[in-house]
Parts: C-alpha cells; structure tokens; sequence
C-alpha cells in the first residue's frame, strides 16, 4: 500500500507527495479514506495561511471532514473491525479535563483537531486514528454522505443551542454549506418557517431546494425590511449567522424577536466592532455562541441514515485526489458556483 497526502506548500500552492504508511498504535484503528470535503477553513488557510492564532508554519496538510474503510486495527479495539465504514469526528479530546468529564469536550482546552495548526490534516490516503472517535456508517450512509456528518454536526449543535423546536420561526444569515446543514437541522428539529439570506443567487436556490420557506437576497434587498415584512413585524424567533462577516453579526439584534435567541456561528474576520448591546436588552434577546459541537456525531449519522435528513445534496463539486489544487482555486475563485466541493481519494 502507498500513502500518499496533499501539502499546502506555500498560499495557494499545493503539492502530492508520497508518505510514511501509518501504523495504528493500541485503539487506534488505520483507514483508507474515501471522501474528504473542502470546508471554508481550509480555503482560508490556504489563501491567508492563517485563522486568527492559527497560523500555519511550513508544509501542512488541510482537511478535517472525513470517511473511509477501516484496513487494520489495532490492540484493543472492540468495536470496530477491517471493511467496515466509518466518519471520523476530527478532534481528539484529553478525555481528563474539567469539559471533557462535563460532555463538553469541544472546550477541552489539549484537543487535537485536524487541520488546526499544529496538527495535520487528512487529505491523504491512509490514517490512523482512535477507535473512540470514529463512527461506523450504516449500509444507508455512503461515503460522500459519511465525510458531510462534520459540517452537519455544526448545523446540528446550532439548532440546539438555540432551541428550535416544533413551529419555530428561524432566520439564517449565511447560505453555504453550515449555513445550508444549519436549515436542514433546524428543519429536522421541526421548524416550520425558516428562512435564509445571502448574496449568492445559487446558495439561495439550494437554499430552497433543500426546504427553506424564504430566501432574501441580500445583494437586492434591504435585509431588515424584508424580515420585518415576512414576520408581521415581529422578527424571527431564532436569528442563526453563519455567515461569519460583520454586517452579518451587527444585523441580529435587528432581526430576532422579543425575548429570542441569536446564535453566533460564523467567526467574523474582525476580532472586535461595534455591536448594539442596548437593542438586544430592550428586547431580552439572548446571545449564544458555538464552537464546533459536541455529542452529536452519531445523532447526525442516523438522521441520515432515516432519511429524516438528505445531506447528499449540498454537495455541488466532486474532484479526484489528484485536481485537489484546482479543486482550491475553484474554491476560490469560482465561489457563486461551489456551494459544497469534496475530494474523492483513490
């Protein structure tokens, strides 16, 4: 067997070359991946070289959401066996600390998680990784859908943290792919009037593709008339940015109802800007924040496997393992034609 992985070189270079082949150590299980996607935060870090802290220091390999076949396994692994299908949940958590005891190891202040410099990514052919985090797909769940279980997580964990729930009104700012997985979880969990903007004509028509009841244009309409006419007046009672831009952020207090609750999901570029505090205590409107999510890989695995939610459709761009650079620079360069692009690893 030959391994093989994609390194970002230098902004916007990147280079296939042959690696060492991993060997799965105790619980740890070695997978041949099938399908990886391109998340935004990969394109960000192969445009800029940088997130925030994170910045990436020589050659790196992107990529965190991931499935494959287990080919070997390691001491000690019970659950898992050669040939099965798996979704890896891309961060590696202590399992010790005060978040990781709590069930809220995403704050598990050592986790590993891949493709967040320093640790490297899994656009590659082979890797090992531990037992525990790795989730077996049903015969109902292909490959493709396995390596979309990551951004839906988000999706997911956003719907909870805000609540939604049987006849709730949702509005979601941002139409890419958590911005598109956040429709189809909110849905799931049974809202009945959800609707979403952006700028991007084709995100819109996904958008209703995939089951919004109303989609606004922000590049043609003035976003807060457009909520204040949909909700009567009253604004929206879950207020969802995915977008991750200021504008975006700086609208919430404007567009949610009395007493409603806004979820921050996006990371804006901007670490600090203005914000109206005042709006959003007159209205008792909460404010919650995500990061990443936390106990819901398997949740998402059987939604799919159900058919309660179809994620196969997000995906607009399928490339091999060897177009991965020219599958960055459409990425890239192309962005009001890719909704969602995966990498197809032979």
């Amino acid at each position: 067997m030959t391994n093989k992985a994609a390194f970002m070189t230098d902004l916007e270079k990147m280079e296939i070359r042959e690696i060492p082949m991993p060997v799965p150590g105790d619980g740890e299980i070695l997978v041949k991946l099938e399908y990886v996607g391109i998340c935004g935060s990969d394109v960000h870090y192969y445009e800029y070289g940088r997130i925030g802290d994170f910045i990436v220091n020589g050659d790196f390999i992107l990529g965190h959401e991931c499935a494959g076949t287990v080919v070997k396994t390691g001491n000690g692994v019970k659950t898992l066996r050669e040939g099965d299908r798996v979704a890896l949940e891309p961060g590696i958590t202590c399992g010790e600390c005060e978040f990781c005891k709590t069930g809220r190891y995403n704050l598990c202040p050592d986790v590993q998680f891949l493709a967040t410099p320093p640790y490297q990514g899994c656009f590659e052919n082979y890797i090992t990784f531990p037992e525990n985090m790795a989730f077996k797909l049903p015969d109902t769940v292909s490959s493709k859908e396995g390596a979309l279980i990551e951004p839906l997580s988000v999706g997911l964990e956003a719907a909870e943290q805000g609540n939604v729930t049987l006849g709730s009104s949702v509005l979601i700012l941002g139409a890419g792919c958590i911005g598109l997985t956040t429709l189809l979880a909110c849905k799931a969990h049974g809202a009945t009037d959800i609707t979403v903007v952006d700028v991007i004509p084709k995100r819109l028509d996904k958008a209703l593709e995939l089951g919004a009841t109303n989609v606004i244009d922000a590049s043609q309409e003035d976003v807060l008339a457009a909520c204040q006419k949909l909700t009567g007046g009253e604004g929206a009672e879950v207020v969802i940015e995915t977008a991750g831009a200021v504008k975006t952020t700086q609208q919430t207090p404007y567009l949610v109802k009395r007493g409603g609750t806004i979820v921050l999901v996006g990371m804006a570029p901007q670490d600090e800007f203005d914000f109206n505090f005042s709006k959003l205590m007159g209205e008792v409107a909460e404010i919650k924040t995500i990061f990443r999510y936390k106990n819901l890989f398997g949740k998402a695995i059987k939604a799919v496997s159900t058919g309660l939610i179809d994620i196969s459709k997000i995906v607009t761009h399928e490339f091999g393992f060897e177009e991965i650079a020219h599958a960055f620079d459409v990425n890239m360069h192309q962005k009001n034609d890719v909704v969602k692009a995966v990498i197809r690893i032979n």
